[in-house]
């Protein structure tokens, strides 16, 4: 998938939170409806068969409640994307890299081989699968790690066992740490946790830029990496230091710096932190540090102040505002205009932005915020992810067109607007901002009730994460029902959420449609009485 991810520490972000975010697109030429839905444990499957790669694993019997992102149609697989556990773990999977020949000659991908022939007759060769990917992971990981750190140590080892047929970058967070993993090859990986003072940007290439393989295959501060990796570098000469003493940079040993980066990659990096960080060096003409090209852009880095979820939204839907980059600018010209992939493209088919919060308690802690469509058309809003069901009107995404769910809606706003984008845009900054001062207000009210309960009953113990309740224990049983019960507030709150958002959406899309008619080639002034 052709996708975007930023990452923001709790000491950059603006109330302490840990905040992992990705666009999910899809490939040119396809769009992916979505859907918002909570998986229970008994709905987790036990055994697991890869549609794409026909590989097939055992899932332990213990999952975890979790959120997903899956696909509307299911005939390609899951596609589960994006999603927060009971226990607070986010995960974002998975934002597709680059590689170079180098790594793929020394460790192939692991692709699907079809079977030869039929069954039972001569020369009849049996299907190999394939490994595994971004269809399965986010199903196959999340429901069963309590740490951002432990989902990095499950996910490594499946790629170990079962390998990949593409390159990955995923994400996982909890309330103390963000950890960004990258797949090498078919087998190979690693993971470094992100700086809590910095952020970080990714678009579809390796990133990673500095890496300590020593904690790696050690202590494991800040650094993970697949048990022999060290011996992969050395047997296939990857390290490309000049010096002994420069620290191992894997953007270089396993990654690439093609053509292709230069207008589908890099300039996304760079416009990201020319808006974060626009102070602290030259951006743009002769003298600039670094250029949309350039292959030296920082994995992380530390913003000149506190990322907020608005900045987060912006950045990913960036079109390159104030450049010459901007397709619907009037800097540059027609060629300049359209040099460069937008971050906030047409294909875009979900955003979601998972903010742990370290400060509230842990069966309100996380929210995922949820935008569906082209991100500069759309609006992204707060849902809790601790609750039993998800709103229809986020959960019943069609493969049909219809208005009547959230995934449609925007898609058909933002054909609109396109084509008229300074006469509409008025309207549509409008409704961002409207829906996005709703969700705030929301969460902070949704605080409040729970801080109410919390006056009168004690948390559920966090570490009691399968839900079982001593009956003897009078204690346990208060506690569980207070977790059912801010479950219901949870709920409510989600249900809240999707009847404003419905309400504001319905009014962008009479507005923008009204705008657009009048527009329309085949209207003349007269008019009839």
């Amino acid at each position: 998938m052709a996708c975007t991810t930023i990452l923001v520490g709790k000491d950059a972000s603006y109330d302490g939170s840990t905040i992992i975010a990705r666009n999910e697109d899809s490939p040119n030429g396809e769009f992916n409806p979505k859907r918002f839905i909570v998986v229970k444990p008994d709905e987790q499957p036990r055994h697991y068969r890869s549609v794409l790669s026909h590989v097939e694993l055992d899932l332990p019997d213990d999952p975890l409640q979790y959120t997903a992102v899956p696909n509307a149609d299911t005939k390609m697989g899951i596609w589960g994307e994006a999603g927060v556990n009971e226990a607070n773990v986010a995960m974002s999977a998975t934002e597709t890299l680059t590689t170079n020949e180098r790594v793929l000659g020394a460790d192939p991908f692991v692709e699907r081989v079809p079977a030869k022939g039929r069954e039972g007759e001569d020369g009849y060769e049996p299907e190999i699968p394939g490994g595994i990917g971004e269809e399965d992971f986010l199903t196959i990981v999340l429901p069963y790690v309590k740490t951002a750190r432990e989902g990095v140590a499950r996910l490594g080892a499946l790629l170990e066992e079962y390998g990949t047929y593409e390159m990955n970058g995923v994400a996982f967070s909890d309330s103390e740490e963000i950890w960004w993993l990258e797949t090498v090859g078919g087998h190979h990986w690693i993971a470094k946790r992100v700086p809590d003072e910095a952020y970080v940007t990714m678009p579809n290439q390796l990133g990673i830029d500095e890496f300590d393989l020593e904690d790696a295959l050690g202590d494991q501060e800040d650094h993970m990496c697949s048990a022999d990796l060290a011996e992969f570098i050395e047997a296939n000469h990857l390290d490309l230091a000049v010096e002994s003493t420069t620290p191992f940079n894997p953007r270089d040993a396993f990654g690439s710096h093609s053509d292709s980066d230069h207008v589908y990659n890099t300039p996304r990096a760079w416009v990201m932190q020319r808006f974060l960080n626009p102070y602290d060096e030259v951006w743009d003409g002769d003298d600039a540090d670094h250029r949309p090209m350039s292959d030296d852009i920082p994995w992380a880095r530390q913003p000149e102040r506190k990322v907020t979820i608005e900045d987060v939204k912006y950045v990913l839907s960036s079109h390159y505002q104030g450049t010459p980059y901007d397709p619907y600018g009037q800097l540059g010209d027609e060629r300049t205009r359209h040099m460069f992939r937008p971050i906030g493209i047409n294909r875009q088919s979900q955003l979601s932005v998972m903010q742990i919060r370290p400060y509230r308690p842990q069966a309100s802690r996380a929210i995922q915020w949820l935008a569906y469509g082209s991100n500069p058309f759309n609006t992204l809003v707060p849902f809790f992810p601790n609750v039993d069901s998800t709103p229809k009107y986020l959960e019943d995404t069609t493969t049909r067109v219809t208005t009547e769910n959230f995934y449609w809606a925007n898609r058909v706003i933002a054909a609109l607007c396109d084509g008229a984008f300074r006469s509409t845009g008025n309207a549509v900054e409008r409704y961002q901002e409207k829906t996005g001062a709703m969700g705030h207000r929301l969460v902070a009210a949704t605080d409040e009730q729970v801080a109410r309960l919390d006056a009168v009953a004690p948390e559920f113990d966090a570490d009691n994460a399968d839900g079982d309740v001593d009956p003897m224990d009078p204690d346990e049983i208060v506690a569980a029902t207070r977790n059912a019960e801010v479950r219901e507030i949870l709920a409510a709150a989600n249900q809240t959420m999707a009847d404003q958002l419905k309400e504001e959406t319905e009014k962008l899309l009479d507005s923008v449609l009204y705008t657009r008619s009048m527009e329309m080639k085949n209207g003349f002034h007269m008019s009839d009485f």
